[in-house]
């Protein structure tokens, strides 16, 4: 199995695997050293590897404090099947940059870009991503995958097509917000919950639904799964629950959804809803109900709480063959504006059909 293969289930990182801070002072980059190192010591990561990571981590939060505006990270364990990888996140909102392509470029220092050019960044990781516009804001990771070093392969190892991002609220250590993926037989299985208020219980109630999701035998519709995790929050508050099984060879979506997680088909230009039914699951439900959609070429799906308005723009967002990871966070950054837990979940389907 190779690292992060699109087998097994990517789920929702634990509390202890996931870490955000904000980026706007020297000092934040130390602490997200520190942060690093002890999640990747977690992993087994050698010296080598541990001394990239702390490189790439101390460049990106020291030219966020110098550059961005309302600069953010996040440092976390990402876990599929029995992979796993560190991944870093850097979110702002402004200035944004003009030439991504020429950031890339050892050297490149301008205000609103990273110092160190891009390119350096990109090097020291198995995977990276940059999205930027001008007076919006940048999103950028990387991603250092377990079992790779010195020796490896030289090919760019796989990604997966699906990605997802969960913030607690302000205040909080545990996120209500949960969500879980999978392909299966051509078929990408993704469910989000939102559990009903904050902290701990929300989270015990997400972290239920995403249990109810992995315990499931495939394939499955999503409305058979969504009736599972129904059932399986019986004995919690409750939540706010969505499931799609996206099927890009067959061109279409099917999606179940309960209470207020939006689920939204995404293309270049335009972006199009899908149907949830008023209730609660674990506590009140009518009938539910299964829809099934058209997937254009090409387009993506994206799940996400009512942490996000749903005031969002199709435009702008990143190219959707690119890491999903860029769709997600680019969606936290303008969307997750509200006082709440934050989660999203987003699915490309480019290059899988």
């Amino acid at each position: 199995m190779g690292p992060l293969t699109a087998t097994g289930w990517l789920s929702s990182p634990s509390t202890g695997d996931a870490v955000w801070a904000r980026a706007e002072e020297p000092s934040s980059a130390a602490g997200m050293r520190r942060h690093a190192a002890r999640l990747a010591a977690r992993l087994g990561f050698g010296a080598e590897r541990m001394g990239r990571i702390q490189i790439a981590v101390t460049e990106a939060a020291t030219n966020l404090a110098k550059h961005a505006v309302r600069g953010e990270m996040l440092v976390r364990v990402v876990r599929a099947g029995d992979d796993a990888a560190l991944e870093v996140l850097c979110l702002d909102h402004g200035p944004g940059m003009g030439d991504v392509p020429g950031s890339r470029l050892d050297g490149h220092s301008t205000t609103g870009t990273l110092g160190i050019g891009l390119g350096a960044i990109e090097r020291l990781a198995d995977h990276s991503g940059v999205h930027s516009l001008p007076h919006a804001g940048t999103v950028l990771f990387a991603r250092f995958l377990r079992g790779r070093g010195e020796g490896a392969a030289a090919a760019t190892p796989p990604r997966l097509p699906f990605a997802g991002l969960t913030r607690p609220i302000e205040g909080e250590e545990e996120c209500g917000d949960a969500f879980v993926a999978r392909m299966e037989g051509g078929t990408i299985y993704a469910m989000l919950c939102d559990g009903l208020g904050h902290g701990p219980m929300a989270a015990r109630a997400a972290a239920e639904a995403v249990a109810a999701v992995r315990d499931a035998t495939l394939p499955a519709g999503p409305a058979d799964l969504l009736a599972q995790v129904h059932r399986r929050l019986g004995s919690t508050r409750g939540g706010a629950v969505s499931v799609a099984a996206v099927d890009p060879g067959g061109g279409v979506v099917r999606f179940a959804g309960l209470g207020n997680v939006a689920g939204w088909i995404l293309g270049p230009e335009r972006r199009q809803g899908m149907v949830s039914v008023p209730g609660i699951a674990g506590a009140q439900a009518r009938r539910l109900r299964e829809h099934v959609y058209e997937l254009p070429p090409g387009a993506a799906v994206v799940l996400h709480s009512d942490g996000l308005t749903g005031r969002w723009d199709a435009a702008g967002r990143p190219d959707l063959g690119r890491d999903p990871l860029l769709l997600a966070a680019d969606l936290l950054r303008e969307a997750g504006v509200r006082h709440d837990d934050r989660g999203v979940l987003a699915v490309t389907t480019a290059g899988w059909r």
